[in-house]
């Protein structure tokens, strides 16, 4: 593994190290749609809407989810790619 791959890793490990995170992914990664809207993730959790829009908000910008709005809702969806990366993770 080069020094570039083990840094773009370990910055993937930082992100999705967090029980919340893991959690949200695995809502969306489950989700009839293989996307999920706020409200919906925040009913699964438990969590207040704020809670749950600054974890997506960390995983978006680190290209893990796209944001897709439509009208007053915000979908997300895991970025093809970065489910591949975190699956390799994960054997």
């Amino acid at each position: 593994m080069s020094r570039e791959q083990a840094e773009g890793t370990a910055a993937l490990l930082r992100v999705v190290s967090d029980p919340t995170r893991l959690q949200l992914l695995s809502l969306i990664h489950h989700s009839e749609e293989g996307r999920a809207r706020v409200a919906d993730l925040t009913r699964a959790l438990g969590l207040r809407q704020p809670t749950v829009s600054h974890h997506l908000k960390v995983m978006n910008e680190a290209g893990i989810l796209s944001r897709d709005p439509v009208g007053r809702e915000v979908w997300y969806a895991i970025v093809p790619a970065r489910l591949d990366a975190i699956a390799d993770l994960l054997r």
